[in-house]
């Protein structure tokens, strides 16, 4: 599996070759935003590990731009920041997978290992269910036509839900990719957001777009765009 890296700390970067390296990648190096973003284009590559502060072109910048251009390779992101919110932004712009520094070689091999299993099927650039339609590049969300504004977490769980459209998704599931996956607190928080969600995108005249699955989870109807 090839690999490309996206550290700006050099002697990191290598570190980061080595290990992975040992665990039977062929990795590449880029240590700029705008390098990042020449070789994930012009090049296949299975995954990208990118960082988020980078020189150039930030790591939301690139992914931004990735996904612009309808390049899906899946990308994990690295950052030193230890924020939700940052997760958030990082999944918003379509990231696919999320690591805080310091972490674990061994982790971070068998994260890249579950984000290659997963692959990287085509993702429209713009998502949609009925006249419903989400951005994630722009993070624009709008109803017939008309913009939904929404917060980072609302577009981040409106989003992952419109990607499972028609599938029926536990509270759990939301929880880790919406939220960090160490997340602890009390997991009805999820339905405090889907209530939220539910005010803004749906008509008062029709069902709700989010229906909820007693004992199950949620789902968000799938109807033809």
């Amino acid at each position: 599996m090839r690999i490309l890296v996206v550290e700006d700390e050099k002697a990191l970067a290598d570190t980061l070759r080595e290990a992975l390296t040992d665990e039977g990648f062929a990795v590449d190096l880029a240590h700029t935003g705008t390098d990042a973003l020449w070789a994930a284009t012009e090049y296949r590559y299975d995954v990208i590990v990118l960082d988020i502060m980078l020189p150039g072109l930030s790591g939301y910048e690139v992914c931004r731009r990735l996904r612009e251009q309808q390049v899906w390779t899946p990308v994990l992101m690295l950052t030193a920041k230890d924020g939700e919110y940052d997760q958030a932004d990082a999944l918003d712009l379509g990231a696919d997978d999320y690591l805080t520094k310091p972490f674990s070689y061994v982790v971070l091999a068998a994260r890249l290992r579950a984000v290659v299993r997963r692959g990287a099927p085509q993702r429209p650039a713009v998502l949609t269910s009925g006249d419903l339609a989400v951005d994630p590049a722009r993070r624009r969300v709008t109803r017939a036509g008309v913009e939904v504004p929404l917060t980072s977490r609302e577009f981040a769980l409106l989003e992952f839900l419109m990607r499972r459209r028609g599938d029926v998704v536990s509270k759990h599931d939301i929880v880790e990719n919406v939220w960090d996956m160490n997340f602890d607190g009390d997991p009805n928080i999820v339905e405090v957001y889907v209530s939220y969600l539910r005010k803004k995108i749906d008509k008062l005249s029709e069902p709700s777009l989010i229906q909820t699955i007693r004992g199950a989870g949620y789902r968000l109807t799938a109807e033809d765009g």
